[in-house]
């Protein structure tokens, strides 16, 4: 039985379907000692090997997914590298060997809001692929007055660089005069998709949070800057979700029972030992502002 590459790669958690892509370009990726090529397929039996080290949990990897919810605050990025410096969501998540925590995709600098990653890089890249359809959520606060005929264009579509982009649902929250919160449902997500569409009839998005995505919600415990792990029931519901075989989703050990919102309690950002004070005291990281 053979399968494309970069779908194993991703898998087995070494990174994100487009990451692996653009590694196999770069020529950092081999094949049983030779320079892979996109669309090349692979057995178990392969020796494959990135910036040549040999990865050896290919297939291993596969029964053993784990996925988190992270509640993101503004002012981190989605990326793991920033020339600037700025603070990343993989900074307080749980160390892993061998695999790569993978983002269902990105929220940017200035959104919080919920934020799911994986150590399974196919199960990632079905769930936040645009033909996967699955809706996200957001709450907006929003500077200026659409009126109505601005919220059927929202709702009927806009071009966005020559693509038809529109809101599934508008409905109007708390708030009224120049600031007014909406909830708005999109499918696709892309990039600062609300943000744009809300532009186009004249408003600025002041604030902007995600409490949704597909079947999930932003626990209302979980505070920013934590997250919980998931446990076997709720990872199936989303291996069927993306359109894969539930059985590859395996079990997490660290929550079997654990369920959104509840089972064991969300873990908080590092400590930091704090200056001025006895060596052994120590106090919570600062919260990042934008």
């Amino acid at each position: 039985m053979t399968e494309r590459l970069q779908k194993v790669l991703a898998r087995a958690g070494a990174g994100s379907r487009r990451e692996v892509e653009a590694w196999i370009r770069q020529g950092r990726v081999t094949v049983d000692g030779v320079a892979a090529t996109l669309g090349i397929r692979v057995t178990p039996g392969c020796r494959v090997a990135v910036d040549g080290k040999v990865l050896r949990q290919l297939y291993a990897a596969r029964g053993a997914s784990r996925v988190l919810l992270y509640h993101k605050p503004v002012g981190e990025i989605c990326s793991r590298d920033d020339p600037s410096g700025r603070p990343t969501v993989f900074d307080h998540l749980p160390r892993l060997r061998g695999r790569r925590w993978v983002t269902v995709g990105r929220l940017d600098f200035n959104t919080s809001g919920l934020l799911i990653l994986s150590t399974d890089g196919e199960l990632a890249h079905r769930l936040m692929h645009p033909s996967s359809g699955i809706e996200r959520e957001y709450l907006c606060r929003v500077r200026g007055e659409p009126g109505q005929l601005g919220l059927s264009r929202l709702r009927e579509g806009l071009r966005l660089n020559g693509r038809l982009c529109r809101f599934e649902q508008v409905t109007a929250r708390r708030g009224q005069g120049a600031n007014r919160w909406y909830a708005v449902v999109v499918r696709e997500g892309r990039y600062r998709e609300v943000r744009r569409l809300w532009s186009k009839v004249g408003c600025t998005v002041s604030r902007l949070t995600r409490i949704r995505y597909g079947s999930l919600r932003l626990p209302r415990r979980l505070r920013t800057g934590q997250w919980i792990e998931l446990g076997g029931p709720q990872i199936s519901e989303l291996y069927q979700l993306a359109g894969l075989n539930s059985s590859s989703a395996g079990t997490s050990a660290a929550a079997v029972n654990a369920t959104c919102g509840e089972g064991p309690p969300p873990q908080p950002l590092p400590a930091v030992k704090s200056k001025g004070r006895r060596q052994g005291t120590y106090r919570r990281a600062p919260r990042t502002r934008a």
